[in-house]
This record gives structure tokens, sequence and C-alpha cells, in this order.
């Protein structure tokens, strides 16, 4: 009889055990409990730490209430100014409703990432190249709506989207570096011209100080000079001043002009009581005159018309001549 009652005993208690055994779960603090009995949900939502169900009728199931960090795989799409552009993000969620997260989707996690697939490819094509390079903040929480927006139903909290890269192809890479060289040159020219400007200023100053003592540009040119001698070189170049040289040229004397050379003889006026001759006119026309300048027996440019070579008398010594 008490060996009866012993093996009985033994059995209950190892039923006991194994009932328990099926029966006892765990739950850890990240996570919460969703019990389906008989395939419906339960309103209790079973809190870490250990957990007791009915073993072939209730069934548990663990979800995860961590934040899960999840890539977006690169997405091609031609952007509002007519760039192909890949552009890949992460995704920042973490369920808040256990319950919802089980019943309302199959995989929540796979509908997250689908979603924001799509979400990315349509932030593309309303963008611009210059918002996703220069302003992914208004980008990142744009997706960051349109991913909510449906997963507030799936029991899911979107915590953050960041776009990760953004890749171009290699001829839009060129094109944007020479503009980037393109203006950097031209802030470079903008500073040269103002540091022209202001040393023009300065060197305007220094020019009005040194007119007012001239001592000042002798100084100015020691300066010079020993600052070139210092570095040990053959050959000194000592600057002039054009002053000096205004200053020579108005103390030299003025050279003495050669005189006019004296007017030819044939240029000078008969004696007085003496009249060159004139002969008559003849049938042909005028009687030419003589010429001061032509010379001695030529008038108007011509030779005495009886061929000679003597020259044109005066009329007192042709009428003085013998016969």
């Amino acid at each position: 009889m008490v060996e009866q009652l012993l093996t009985a005993a033994i059995a209950a208690g190892v039923g006991i055990v194994v009932y328990m055994g099926a029966a006892a779960r765990v739950v850890k603090q990240y996570e919460r409990g969703v019990v389906f009995r008989f395939g419906r949900l339960r309103d209790e939502i079973r809190p870490p730490g250990f957990a007791a169900i009915v073993p072939g009728i209730d069934r548990m199931r663990k979800v995860n209430m961590q934040i899960v960090t999840l890539p977006v795989p690169a997405q091609e799409g031609i952007t509002r100014d007519n760039v192909t552009v890949r552009v890949d993000a992460v995704v920042y969620f973490k369920v808040v409703d256990p319950a919802n997260a089980i019943v309302a989707v199959e995989d929540y996690r796979f509908a997250v990432s689908q979603m924001a697939q799509t979400s990315l490819r349509s932030i593309i094509g309303k963008s611009d190249l210059d918002d996703l390079l220069s302003n992914r903040e208004m980008l990142n929480q744009g997706l960051e709506l349109m991913i909510d927006s449906p997963a507030v139903g799936w029991g899911v909290q979107i915590d953050r989207v960041e776009i990760k890269d953004v890749s171009l192809p290699e001829t839009m890479k060129r094109s944007m570096a020479r503009q980037a060289e393109a203006d950097r040159e031209r802030r470079a020219r903008v500073i040269n011209a103002d540091a022209e400007l202001q040393a023009s200023h300065k060197l305007a100053e220094a020019a009005g100080v040194m007119s007012d003592q001239p001592a000042a540009l002798q100084l100015r040119l020691l300066q010079t000079v020993v600052a070139v001698a210092a570095e040990k070189n053959s050959t000194l170049v000592l600057p002039f001043p054009v002053e000096l040289l205004r200053f020579l040229e108005r103390a030299a004397p003025p050279a003495a002009t050669p005189p006019d050379p004296e007017p030819a003889a044939a240029d000078a006026e008969p004696p007085p009581g003496l009249e060159p001759v004139v002969p008559a006119p003849g049938p042909e026309g005028p009687a030419p005159t003589a010429d001061p300048g032509a010379g001695p027996g030529v008038v108007n440019g011509s030779p005495p018309a009886d061929g000679g070579d003597g020259p044109v008398l005066p009329r007192s010594a042709a009428d003085g001549a013998p016969g």
C-alpha cells in the first residue's frame, strides 16, 4: 500500500514538473508577451518576468520592443531637375503596440523596409539635386512622415530616418568640380583686387607723407639698397629718381643754334640804277620776265633766245658796249 502511494506521489510530482515546464515562460526586460488562446488574442499583454500559460491551449509570442536599425537598399531615381542619382538611407523604428505588430501585419520588419524603399524613391523624384546634397534635414523629415503614416496602424513608431549617401554620375561630379573651382577662383580674384585697393590707399598715404618730407624718399631708397645688398647678390640695381633727371635737364645750358645760310647771289636785288633787260613782246605772246631765282641768263626758266650761254646784261651796260 505504501509503495503504491509512493509511486502515485512520484508520478504526480513528475506530472506537475512537466506541466510547469510546459506552462512556464520567461519574458525578458526588452520584450512583451502576446498570448493567443485557441487562436484568439488575449487582452492581457504579459510584462517582463515569469509568465505561465496553459500548455496545449495557449500560445505566446514575444515581441522585441527595442529600437531596430533597418538599412534601406540604394534606390536609383531621377530628380526633379533630371539628374540620375542613387540614394540609400537608414530607418530607426520601434514597436509601441505589440498586439498590432503581431495581428495587423504579417511581418512588420519587411513591411517597414518596403515602405521605406517606396518613400525614398518618391522623395527622390520630388526633390532637386541641390536639396539632396545640402538640405537633407528637410528631406529626412519628409521621409519620416511618409513612412510613419502607414506604420502607425502596424503598432510601429518611426523614430528617425537618415539619408546616408547620394551617388552621382562621374560626368556630374566633374561638372560640379569645375563649378566649385571656378567659384573659388572668382573669390580669389575678388580678394586679390580688394588687397590691391587697400594697398593703393596705403601707398597713396605714404606718397603724401614723402612729398611733405623729401628726405623720407632718400631714406627709403637707402633701406631698399640695404635690403638688396643683404641677399649677397653680384648685381645691385640702384633706382635713379626721375626728378633728378629733370633737374639736370633744367640746369644744363641751352645748345647754340647754327646761323642761317646767306641768301644766294641770284636772290640779291640788282644795284640801284640798274634794271634787268626785259625784251619786247613778240608775236608768240608777252615778253618773258626775268626770274631772280633761276640764275643768270635765264628768263622765266628758259635760256636766251639766240642759243648763247652769255648772261643778260642790264640795259645801261648794253647801251655802253661797243657794237
